[in-house]
């Protein structure tokens, strides 16, 4: 795709996130002062932090439940993503498949059971996130990527997915782009939810059950002690408090956090995204969309996209950039080349949108393992439990990744932590400077293969066959 306009002029584009860039964001919660007790403290209020939270006290009412944050409750990637709210579990069915063959229709089945239980949970809590339910559209703008949708047809039908391929005329009829020769929809478990109302309604639905919030309260140590007083076996520290415990669970994922292990296993790469200004009627006549499908093109490096509920357009994706020893900065939040470079490909997709202009632009780290779901592990005799991973489709899949941190930390053997999935850790990644170097190789090789008509060449090869790759 190539730019059909002017270069994109970035001082007239706010460089915040849109979704809280709002008036009524919530203030920001005081951070933890001296010492307390907890049942359990888990690190980290992003989806997973708050789904657990939420899910040990629904299932355990009274336990005395502490989350900690760095920041401000939210402010990582469950506020800067797209809203995307898919059931798989796996990155898609077909990765699944190819990792789990033998586990792939009960992996399906509980990723199902996860999204109608995350749902039926923001009716129950009252959280008004704007979800609502939705096809997942998968344009393909290559002759390579029709084929590989219908090749994916067999599979998908194989674990009960409602799909349907699309020719050219059918799919610009459902968004109307000049680059679509076909499509695919995708009819069941899918949604899409505005992720800030999301994050917040989890974390005012947490305290209204009892579960103590702490912002601004970094973690610097978890270590495992005895209290002859108050039973308590865990410490965790910050600057100006303690929580004594007698479990832990991290979900810092992308953000370092207490468990040096996980970072084998995980790097943290940049995503970038553009939301336009609200669209006029004469304008979204012009696309279509009648049906306000999730969105996306099917090239190694995709873009995805969707429309908010005032008619803007988000637009991300493509150009994932990771940063020497799983670098974590704000100032990679606002890629000029990136933001530049992804306008440009918006309006390659929607020349009729040429005076369409784009108010918000931001960034933000995705965690992903190298087989792009998430993982877990424990230490500490048991007591520390974590999840980090979910490759950017973490809306839903975070909730069964809470759940399953909860079973391991409590020591519940269940359905769940039989996986294999749960049992393996992913291929670690190498150390630096050796991982740098990886990635960059893979990326190069990525974008070769979307040039060669997704022909996958050595590399990528050598890597399909170990089930391991890096994420675009």
């Amino acid at each position: 795709m190539t730019a059909r306009v002017p270069p994109l002029d970035l001082q007239q584009v706010t460089p915040r996130v849109f979704w809280t860039d709002r008036p009524d964001r919530p203030s920001a919660r005081p951070a933890l002062q001296g010492s307390v007790e907890a049942d359990l403290v888990i690190v980290g209020a992003g989806y997973s932090g708050l789904w657990a939270a939420l899910q040990a006290a629904d299932e355990a009412p009274g336990r005395s439940i502490v989350v900690l944050e760095a920041e401000v409750c939210g402010d990582g990637a469950s506020s800067r993503n797209g809203g995307f709210c898919n059931s798989s579990l796996t990155h898609g069915v077909e990765q699944g498949a190819s990792l789990w063959p033998n586990e792939i229709q009960g992996i399906v089945g509980l990723g199902r059971q996860n999204f109608d239980q995350m749902m039926a949970d923001i009716d129950r809590y009252d959280i008004d996130c704007g979800a609502y339910l939705c096809a997942a559209l998968d344009g393909a703008t290559e002759e390579w990527q029709m084929e590989e949708l219908h090749a994916s047809i067999e599979i998908q039908q194989a674990v009960g997915n409602d799909v349907e391929m699309h020719d050219e005329d059918e799919m610009r009829r459902r968004l109307n782009s000049p680059t679509f020769i076909g499509g695919r929809s995708r009819y069941n478990h899918h949604a899409l939810v505005d992720p800030a109302r999301l994050v917040w309604g989890l974390a005012a639905a947490a305290e209204r059950v009892g579960v103590r919030l702490f912002d601004r309260s970094p973690v610097i140590g978890v270590e495992e002690t005895s209290s002859h007083t108050s039973g308590r076996t865990m410490v965790v520290s910050i600057d100006g408090g303690t929580v004594h415990a007698d479990r832990v669970i991290v979900a810092t994922n992308a953000y370092r956090g207490p468990v040096r292990r996980m970072r084998r296993y995980m790097i943290p790469v940049y995503d970038h995204v553009l939301m336009t200004e609200p669209l006029t009627s004469e304008q979204m006549a012009s696309i279509g969309w009648a049906g306000r499908e999730g969105a996306g093109d099917s090239a190694s490096q995709f873009h995805y996209t969707r429309l908010t509920e005032d008619n803007r357009i988000l637009w991300g994706g493509y150009d994932a950039t990771y940063h020497f020893n799983n670098g974590i900065d704000p100032a990679f939040e606002l890629s000029e080349g990136t933001h530049q470079k992804i306008a440009g490909h918006f309006y390659a997709m929607f020349p009729q949108l040429e005076d369409v202009r784009f108010t918000h632009r931001w960034g933000g780290p995705i965690a992903t393992t190298s087989r792009f779901t998430a993982t877990w592990g424990t230490s500490h005799g048991g007591r520390l439990s974590w999840v980090a991973g979910y490759t950017g489709l973490g809306v839903a899949a975070s909730r069964f990744g809470a759940r399953v941190a909860l079973d391991l930390v409590d020591g519940l053997e269940t359905e769940r932590t039989e996986l294999e999935m749960v049992r393996r850790h992913p291929f670690p990644f190498p150390p630096e400077p050796m991982r740098s170097a990886a990635v960059g190789l893979t990326k190069r090789a990525i974008q070769r293969s979307d040039e060669r008509d997704g022909k996958r060449g050595a590399w990528l090869g050598l890597l399909d066959r170990f089930g391991i790759g890096f994420d675009s």
